[in-house]
């Protein structure tokens, strides 16, 4: 079978289930430490099961970062050109921050994919993702140009929040050893709604 959308509630299931076993595998062990098996037996099924769904642990693989790239793009769409840019680029860096906290793993799998030069999604990251910051940055210095916020290069600003959001979960260990302890959103949140509004104020 292709990896069409199942089209019955057991068959959400058994890929749902697939696709959780795939991010469990991938995020502990990596793309090539991970077996086809391991991911069969994590999600209930057999291999030939798991085959009727997903062709190749390939497949496994480039579903989760397709899916995942988009869930990351989803605050970006939801700025809103017409709010107030100030509290619209806060409110886009929190929820940067808040997947950060509630998506750690599949954080994680993404900033490997992308260590590794992007062979499954680079077509993505050239397309979909490229288009939708390009659009953000028409916005940004439409922003600057009307004097509501300072001058700023807006991919570059876009790239300072990525960095200063994900780091959260890509180096979570390190933060949690530093901090000596396990809380950490609150106190990131103001400092980066501290530093975003002091930048951003014309």
């Amino acid at each position: 079978m292709s990896d069409a959308k199942p089209q019955t509630r057991i068959q959400a299931k058994n890929r749902a289930a697939i696709l959780a076993a795939g991010l469990d595998a991938f995020s502990q062990f990596g793309f090539r430490g991970t077996t086809l098996d391991q991911i069969a037996e994590a999600a209930g099924l057999s291999k030939p099961n798991l085959l009727y769904y997903f062709r190749s642990k390939d497949a496994i693989y480039t579903a989760l970062l397709e899916r995942l790239l988009d869930t990351w793009l989803d605050p970006m769409r939801a700025m809103d050109d017409a709010g107030d840019p100030v509290e619209e680029i806060i409110t886009y860096a929190r929820r940067k921050l808040e997947m950060s906290r509630d998506f750690p793993r599949e954080s994680r799998l993404f900033a490997t994919e992308i260590l590794q030069g992007a062979p499954h999604i680079a077509d993505h990251l050239s397309g979909d993702l490229r288009a939708l910051v390009d659009a953000k940055a028409v916005v940004i210095r439409g922003w600057i140009a009307a004097g509501k916020i300072a001058p700023v290069d807006p991919h570059h600003l876009i790239f300072s929040i990525w960095s200063l959001t994900q780091h959260y979960a890509d180096f979570d260990v390190q933060v949690r050893a530093v901090l000596g302890k396990d809380d950490w959103f609150e106190d990131a949140d103001a400092h980066l709604d501290t530093l975003l509004r002091a930048r951003l104020r014309p």
